[in-house]
């Protein structure tokens, strides 16, 4: 527990089997108020140790007065509707966040059209075919894991719960990270974690266009250097305290990925595709949708700096450096 200025903070932190290390989620007790932080993940033993945490610090279900939502990924949603199903509590969230909860069919339509075209266009072939028939089962499966309950759209700065959302999109369009200046906290999501980096994965926007979500996970970052906190709370492993010195890491590593990436390109190397399976190698099959989002995130960010340039060839984009002229190609 975390106490400070009549404010405590009841970590969940739901072990996992994987690099993650744990699903973390957290009940914030303040005035006459208990708000839940993100769900955990949807399962029978993460609901058993969410109801355990509840009853060593003396409080039930029946107390939550709402649930925060750092962004839809269905690891930080999963127990909502378990909850809902209880008591009927507001759930707050970016409303970017809104289609995706409420799982959508046009709008998961438009996602799944999206990446059959994106990988398409960087040549990923059967790999990116096998990928988008993943999701439509995905989407099929998750239609049960639609939030039951009304969303609450809440906007930058609009203080909920008496935390402050700071738009921090990248990750996720719809991220947001919950900031209290007065005890200097930060309630994290995925925005910064302490032992691996946070994927930005791509996505496409509300008409379907592709998001520079790299770009905007580097402005994020940025933008979070200006805030004053001693302690994050991230979404998963352990607790941040030096939260500009991770971020500052954490920039520098994109950066030296970058200019890897575009010495592959100078050497020849041009399709997503081809930079993903040479750099990752044996990771490219085991983490295909992850993998091509980090590597068409840099391509993006590369192109977004004037360090390369692309052709589309055969429906196929390629990649140069950005120095190449007509001649060179």
């Amino acid at each position: 527990m975390f106490a400070q200025s009549g404010w405590k903070v009841y970590p969940i932190c739901f072990p996992s089997d994987d690099n993650l290390k744990s699903f973390n989620f957290f009940l914030v007790e303040q005035s006459h108020e208990l708000i839940l932080i993100d769900a955990g993940v949807n399962t029978s033993p993460c609901w058993d140790f969410f109801q355990r945490t509840l009853k060593e610090h003396g409080h039930s279900i029946d107390e939550i007065t709402s649930i925060v939502l750092t962004h839809n990924h269905i690891d930080h949603v999963g127990l909502v509707n378990r909850i809902l199903e209880h008591k009927d509590v507001p759930v707050y969230a970016h409303p970017l966040a809104i289609p995706r909860l409420k799982r959508d069919k046009d709008f998961l339509a438009m996602r799944i059209q999206f990446f059959k075209q994106l990988y398409a266009e960087m040549g990923c072939g059967q790999a990116g075919e096998e990928q988008v028939k993943r999701m439509q089962n995905i989407a099929r499966e998750r239609e049960k894991d639609r939030i039951n309950g009304d969303i609450v759209a809440i906007g930058d700065g609009e203080a909920v719960a008496g935390l402050i959302p700071v738009e921090t999109p990248g990750h996720s369009p719809d991220h947001f990270i919950y900031y209290d200046p007065h005890r200097r906290w930060i309630f994290g999501g995925d925005l910064l974690l302490g032992h691996i980096s946070s994927n930005a994965i791509v996505e496409p926007d509300s008409e379907g266009k592709r998001m520079l979500t790299l770009v905007q996970y580097i402005d994020s970052l940025k933008k979070c250097l200006q805030l004053d906190a001693e302690l994050v709370f991230p979404g998963h492993g352990d607790f941040i305290t030096d939260f500009k010195g991770l971020i500052l890491h954490r920039l520098k590593r994109i950066e030296e990925k970058a200019a890897k990436l575009l010495e592959l390109i100078q050497k020849g190397i041009q399709t997503a595709d081809h930079l993903a399976r040479t750099y990752y190698q044996e990771r490219y099959q085991q983490q295909f949708s992850l993998i091509m989002s980090e590597i068409i995130g840099h391509l993006d960010y590369l192109e977004w700096r004037g360090q390369v340039q692309k052709e589309k060839k055969d429906g196929v984009w390629r990649y140069y450096p950005a120095e190449a002229n007509e001649t060179d190609i």
